[in-house]
């Protein structure tokens, strides 16, 4: 590439066509290059420290904008080049995005894509922090949040081709009920509901009933609060919802018992469950990684990337640690529970399989029934024989020669065959 500007470091992620760089100073278009940056375009929104990554719908607008100019006529024979500052922030983020356009659009592993990213005279990313204040124990790398979408994208949590961006962005405002899906179908994360619905300090709070439309219209079944009572949960049990509390103090993690008590619902429950704490952020994600770790593996880093792309601010302070921690023993739990359901599984397979043999036996002849009819055609046949003695008689020799004897000994044994199966 003819460049006109100092250059730190170039990826290449399409050979001769796309790339990504971190640069000084903001370049110009040429004849042959096009350059675009996104550092002003997607933006996180901080709640303290918190710097990203980027969620879902910014993903999801940065995709459909790089697809859209390696569409493009007019660039069809131009490099094009995503470039980022040096704020190291703004760096990790614009990393990110690039990262998960290769991940999902040219099918390259998270691995491949990392090393793309740090290649040449690449320095490594700074890694995100949680949505606190003070020290943060707890670093998540660009890496990551890579590994994250790989997972999503096998699970089937992520499609972008049948993605509704305008859906997510309505419902992640405030105002229309703070939920994200965070397995889709399955887990909602959303704020506490109140006892009824007002504006308080300039921050709208909904009452239980605001939500029943949208829970109906998405199969939403039950719903678990985390946080003390701000509302009756006999307003959702009435309105045919389940209601479970599982509280536990605010920015804490959960016992042993709380997290198999959760972990129950999600399983047991048929529809989709609903889950908040007080902001719908901390124990919230706290207890949705649980599920994910033990259900589909993923790993406690892939389980808080996948929570904070899908909402922003999730699972804070010793909560990360405590998903590290709990990791091993979650993956061991799911695959003694995977097994289970399997065994189940095989059992019922096997029961469908007899049930259909007995069904195909009774209109074959050697069914029960078959056998019967069989063993009377056999009978009479026999009985149409010009014999004329009776079976309980004594034989003489000649008789016995002459084959009466032999005669009323297999009629008899034929007889005894019947009996036994019909009985």
């Amino acid at each position: 590439m003819a460049e006109e500007y100092e250059q730190s470091g170039v990826s290449e992620f399409i050979k001769d066509r796309l790339y990504f760089a971190t640069l000084r100073v903001k370049p110009k278009n040429t004849a042959n290059t096009h350059y675009f940056s996104t550092d002003e375009e997607f933006v996180y929104e901080s709640f303290y420290a918190d710097f990203g990554p980027l969620n879902l719908a910014m993903l999801y607008r940065y995709c459909c904008k790089l697809n859209k100019k390696l569409k493009s006529f007019t660039m069809s024979r131009k490099k094009l080049v995503h470039y980022t500052s040096y704020d190291q922030k703004k760096r990790a983020n614009a990393a990110v995005l690039i990262g998960v356009y290769a991940v999902i659009y040219l099918k390259r592993s998270p691995e491949e894509v990392y090393r793309t990213l740090i290649s040449g005279n690449n320095t490594g990313y700074l890694p995100f922090r949680d949505a606190a204040v003070g020290e943060c124990s707890f670093s998540l790398t660009v890496l990551d949040c890579l590994q994250a979408i790989r997972k999503a994208l096998q699970h089937g949590f992520l499609d972008f081709e049948n993605f509704d961006v305008e859906e997510y962005e309505h419902y992640e405002r405030v105002e229309n009920g703070d939920m994200n899906w965070i397995i889709p179908a399955k887990v909602l994360a959303f704020s506490s509901p109140h006892s009824r619905s007002k504006i308080e300090n300039g921050y709208p709070l909904h009452a239980p009933e605001a939500y029943f439309a949208y829970f109906r219209q998405n199969d939403i079944t039950a719903v678990v609060r985390l946080n003390r009572k701000l509302y009756d949960g006999r307003r959702f049990e009435n309105a045919g919802f389940e209601h479970h509390d599982l509280f536990f103090l605010d920015g804490t993690t959960p016992s042993d018992l709380i997290v198999r008590r959760f972990v129950h619902v999600c399983e047991s429950t048929e529809g989709a469950v609903a889950v908040h704490c007080k902001a719908g952020l901390g124990r919230t994600g706290t207890l949705i990684g649980c599920y994910l770790m033990k259900h589909f593996r993923f790993t406690a880093a892939e389980a808080i990337a996948w929570i904070r792309i899908c909402r922003p601010g999730s699972i804070i302070g010793p909560q990360q640690n405590f998903l590290e921690e709990k990791q091993y023993s979650l993956w061991v739990q799911g695959d003694v529970y995977r097994s289970k359901q399997k065994l189940v599984q095989q059992r019922l397979s096997r029961r469908q399989q007899l049930q259909q043999c007995q069904q195909q036996q009774l209109h074959s002849p050697d069914s029960e029934g078959g056998k019967q009819e069989t063993m009377s055609r056999l009978l009479s046949s026999m009985d149409d024989l010009s014999i004329n003695t009776t079976l309980y008689k004594s034989y003489s020799l000649d008789e016995v020669r002459g084959g009466t004897f032999w005669y009323r000994y297999y009629r008899s044994l034929l007889n005894l065959i019947y009996h036994l199966i019909t009985n």
